[in-house]
This record gives structure tokens, sequence and C-alpha cells, in this order.
């Protein structure tokens, strides 16, 4: 099954069970969705595509939930960290930092990086190699500082 029937039978479920907040995180979802496969026309949207939008979607959100908490809102940051648990149901399971460490010194070595200068080509190559499980800025704060 993937995301979009995913998306689809958990509204139908929300709307069942009366859930206005698991059923506005979803609809939000689907019609960003819908917008990136508007925006790529003619050619069909992929699930990495969706995938990359479950991905904004978050990242969205925990940027939200730091401005609200600077602003003092614990009412708004409530809501977002219910959004953002909802939202992270349909990304990948994550992978720990044990694992990112593991895979960045291994593409360090197979890339022969040595300088923060090698940092694209090495934080290409792992977010490939992760194929979304992993976490860009936990990425990025390891390839710091195993190259430094």
């Amino acid at each position: 099954m993937d995301i979009r029937e995913k998306l689809t039978a958990d509204m139908k479920d929300a709307m069942r069970a009366k859930d206005s907040l698991r059923l506005d995180a979803i609809r939000f979802l689907q019609a960003a969705i819908k917008k990136t496969e508007i925006d790529m026309r003619p050619n069909p949207i992929t699930p990495d595509d969706v995938l990359g939008v479950v991905k904004k979607m978050v990242k969205q959100r925990k940027e939200s939930i730091e401005q609200y908490q600077a602003a003092s809102r614990q009412d708004l940051v409530d809501k977002e960290t219910a959004e953002l648990k909802i939202l992270e149901n349909y990304l990948p399971a994550q992978m720990s930092r044990e694992q990112i460490e593991a895979l960045v010194v291994a593409t360090i070595a197979e890339l022969k990086a040595s300088t923060v200068k090698d940092m694209g080509p090495v934080m290409k190559a792992v977010i490939a190699k992760s194929g979304g499980a992993a976490d860009n800025k936990i990425v990025s704060e390891v390839i710091k500082s195993k190259l430094t």
C-alpha cells in the first residue's frame, strides 16, 4: 500500500471517528501532494515525490514548533506537535544516530573525503543510501563532526 492509499484509508477512519485534528492534518497533506502533482505536470508524481512532500510538511511542523515555543504559545505548540506525530506515521522508519554515523563513516571512506569542502558529495551520497530514512539535519551534523 503506498502513501496515497494509506492517506485515503486513514482519512475515512478519521471521519468515522470524528477526529478533526487527524482529519485536518491528512487533508493538508493530501492538498500538498495534489499541488505537487499539478506542478509536475505532464510528468506523473512518483512515490519518492510523495515522500518528499511528507518530509517537507514534517520539517515545516518542526520549524513552527520552534517558533511557537520562542513566542511562548503553548496552545499552538501542542497543536503542531499533534499534527507532527500524525504526519510522521507516513514516513519510513527513521535511522538512529548510531546508524547514521556508521553510514557517514562508510561513505566518507568510500569517497575518500577529508575536509569540510567534501561535505556536499558526502551528504548527497548518504541521503541516497539512506533512502529517506535519515534525518538530513542529523546527517549534516554528523558529517561536519567527522570531517573537521
